[in-house]
């Protein structure tokens, strides 16, 4: 099983995704204990783009119920996504379900549900790809290709925050 570890800022300044920076919201150069606490919300640089991922380092709690992984157009709240959220992923651990759906000013649309099958398992890491592509987020699961949800939102460079909470501990985010 591999060894997972805690990233703090004193040991890594920023995180990349697709060669971007990605910082946790409110995080500052003389922030040196900073970590990657759930819940996560972290900026995008630039915003997302055909051929940019987001890769998500974590391990499932030994008790979980459920965890999210949310892709949005701007910070929200502490408590609330903004009204626009590209893609939420919910991972239910009682009915081994990946849910996903998208938010278009404030107004949900139905959750797909559809995957080949559950990879997450309690006190087990895994990694998660998101790749966005031209008309879709293709999503993998230690590497194995889990679902296609095509984009709701179109301009993909206002997707510039990542929202991570629920029964998991993130290790790194690449």
């Amino acid at each position: 099983m591999a060894e997972t570890h805690r990233v703090t800022a004193g040991s890594r300044k920023k995180w990349k995704i697709g060669g971007e920076e990605l910082k946790p919201a409110g995080w500052s150069e003389r922030d040196d204990e900073r970590n990657l606490a759930v819940p996560f919300r972290g900026h995008i640089t630039g915003g997302m783009r055909p051929g940019k991922k987001a890769v998500i380092f974590g391990v499932v709690d030994s008790r979980p119920d459920r965890f999210y992984i949310a892709l949005t157009c701007g910070r929200g709240s502490s408590r609330e996504p903004p009204p626009d959220v590209a893609l939420e992923l919910c991972v239910r651990f009682r009915d081994r379900q990946v849910l996903r759906r998208a938010c278009v000013s404030g107004s949900w649309g139905e959750a797909e549900r559809a995957v080949p099958f559950f990879p997450f398992i309690r006190d087990l890491p895994f990694k998660i790809e998101i790749h966005c592509e031209q008309g879709r987020f293709r999503v993998f699961v230690d590497g194995q290709q889990l679902f296609d949800f095509d984009h709701r939102l179109t301009t993909l460079s206002d997707i510039d925050t990542l929202w991570i909470k629920g029964s998991v501990t993130i290790t790194k985010l690449a």
